[in-house]
């Protein structure tokens, strides 16, 4: 059998990951670094595509295989942004291998320790902090809903990701303005899946993030981190302090079940109301870029994930300039993994819309997104 730490190296060096495969990997990777044993993946992808997904990743360790008439291939097809956005069962591996990595290689006995929250939290909440630094996500989110988009009925999304120097894949992808999301690797795919009616907003793997979001963009900040954490299955959100402590030393021991496995030695990270709530803050903004990188021509899903990112304390918010337009740079630094990593976002300061996205972990090329965005008619495409 494949050995955890094989699959993590192949994420640097697969060929063919789905678009964006590799982005939600590393999203995972972060997690586990910041928060080893209490790290979870999205549930709500469908048994059918989290098979194809583990065959999917099975994939990209075969040197040679016929692109065309593939089964993996023609399912990969079928169910749109899920399979393009994630690795499903290959991720969660892999995650449980970075739980390892990071402690195995961690300097400390005790593994990477997270840089110390001055927000105060309560063990059953996911608490708010509405520092004014962050205050331009709030207003932009306001702004946005009013903005009448140019000529068109959709906004059309090229996005290229970048692996180091190494160009990934590119992934087009369509938003009309009746609010249906068609994902391909061409546009040619899009219309494919117009005629299919394909749409990922109601069917896809990521619906469930899509709607929460979509949903804080009128909710109140505190209900709309409870809504996404909820839609994610995180397994702290909503418990009472006692119920969170179980859950919490439970998964603390599994981990360290896979580090002894491992040969490595670090103490299970202690419960407190402080880790719980960087736990949520990581998990916040692991779970909320990924709806902005579904959903992104979609104004409600922009409006909530600005939202959203408004209140976890460790995000930092500048204006900047891109291209000589005006954008706004969002840092989520190490504070938010644990003490390591970091993920930078540029989006259009006038419609919300991402620009780039740059995230970097230790022991893995830097990776960035690159969005071009356009506005253009369905029927026309």
């Amino acid at each position: 059998m494949t050995d955890e730490l094989d699959l993590v190296g192949a994420l640097g060096s697969a060929e063919p990951l789905r678009p964006e495969a590799y982005q939600r990997a590393r999203a995972v990777l972060r997690a586990a670094m910041a928060d080893p044993g209490t790290v979870r993946l999205l549930g709500a992808i469908s048994p059918e595509e989290t098979t194809m997904e583990a065959t999917s990743t099975m994939e990209t360790t075969t040197t040679t295989r016929d692109h065309e008439s593939s089964p993996a291939l023609q399912r990969r097809r079928r169910i749109g942004i899920a399979g393009r956005l994630g690795i499903g069962a290959g991720v969660g591996v892999a995650a449980a291998a970075a739980v390892v990595a990071v402690v195995l290689n961690s300097p400390a006995t005790g593994g990477i320790e997270a840089s110390k929250d001055s927000s105060a939290a309560t063990s059953g909440s996911t608490a708010v902090d509405g520092s004014a630094e962050r205050a331009p996500l709030m207003t932009l989110a306001g702004s946005i809903k009013t903005v009448t988009p140019a000529a068109g009925d959709a906004w059309l999304v090229k996005a290229t990701q970048v692996n180091g120097t190494k160009t990934m894949q590119v992934v087009y992808t369509l938003y009309t303005d009746g609010h249906a999301i068609y994902t391909g690797n061409s546009v040619k795919d899009i219309k494919r899946a117009i005629a299919r009616h394909q749409d990922q907003m109601t069917d896809g793997g990521y619906a469930p993030l899509l709607k929460a979001a979509v949903a804080a963009a009128d909710s109140s900040p505190a209900d709309g981190r409870t809504q996404m954490l909820k839609a994610a299955k995180d397994p702290l959100v909503g418990l009472d302090p006692a119920a969170q402590k179980a859950v919490w030393d439970k998964q603390q021991a599994d981990a360290q079940v896979i580090i002894k496995q491992k040969g490595g030695n670090a103490e299970p990270k202690p419960y407190s109301p402080q880790a719980v709530q960087r736990h949520f803050d990581n998990a916040l903004w692991t779970y909320s870029t990924q709806a902005l990188s579904a959903g992104d021509g979609n104004t409600q899903v922009r409006s909530g994930v600005l939202r959203l990112l408004s209140t976890i304390s460790a995000v930092s918010v500048k204006n900047s300039t891109t291209h000589g337009k005006a954008t706004l740079t969002i840092t989520a630094g190490p504070e938010v993994f644990g003490g390591v990593s970091s993920e930078v976002l540029t989006i259009d300061a006038t419609t919300g819309m991402l620009v780039k996205d740059v995230s970097t972990v230790p022991g893995l090329p830097t990776a960035s997104t690159t969005y071009e965005s356009s506005r253009v008619t369905k029927a026309d495409l």
